[in-house]
């Protein structure tokens, strides 16, 4: 199923404080394991999400340059922390703080990439929402998608670069 095709219900969904949803991928981004927290969260059977690109609950509502950010520190093999709002299967959406690593194979190559998260913590997401209108704003209101990725990731940089500080800094001291 196609995540546009799928409408948003604008209820929030969560997890307890205790959990951990976890989730591993191929390098391409194609999940190979989901825990039961993943499923029950995103209301996901294994067998719909296994195999498929792990934006399957991908919120449009996440600027698309926060994925360009950890894509590009995932594949130099560095790991990242992020805020993402995510998107159930019934079009809820849940906010998570991932951490997301390279997982390495015998000769110390990247074979996938390993996702823990935990519920974010409302007081972020509240000073986060308006940098990620912002920067979706940017995103949405050029004149194609590469254009907008483009616009947004230099927007973001430049909002780093204004706040002193390395994007981890930056999330870490939220």
């Amino acid at each position: 199923m196609a995540q546009e095709n799928r409408s948003m219900t604008g209820r929030e969904r969560s997890f307890a404080d205790d959990e951990l949803i976890v989730s591993k991928t191929d390098k391409t981004g194609r999940l190979t394991y989901v825990n039961d927290v993943f499923m029950t969260v995103s209301g996901y059977a294994e067998s719909e999400v296994i195999g498929q690109p792990h934006s399957i609950v991908r919120h449009p509502d996440t600027p698309r340059c926060l994925f360009k950010l950890m894509w590009d520190n995932l594949t130099k093999g560095e790991e990242i922390f992020v805020y993402i709002n995510n998107r159930a299967k019934n079009g809820d959406h849940y906010w998570v703080f991932a951490h997301v690593t390279p997982d390495r194979g015998p000769t110390g190559d990247i074979v996938g990439y390993h996702s823990n998260r935990r519920v974010a913590r409302r007081e972020v997401i509240e000073k986060l929402q308006p940098l990620y209108q912002r920067l979706l704003n940017v995103e949405r209101n050029s004149p194609d998608t590469k254009k907008g990725l483009e616009a947004s990731s230099h927007l973001f940089n430049e909002l780093m670069i204004a706040e002193g500080k390395h994007y981890d800094e930056f999330i870490l001291d939220l």
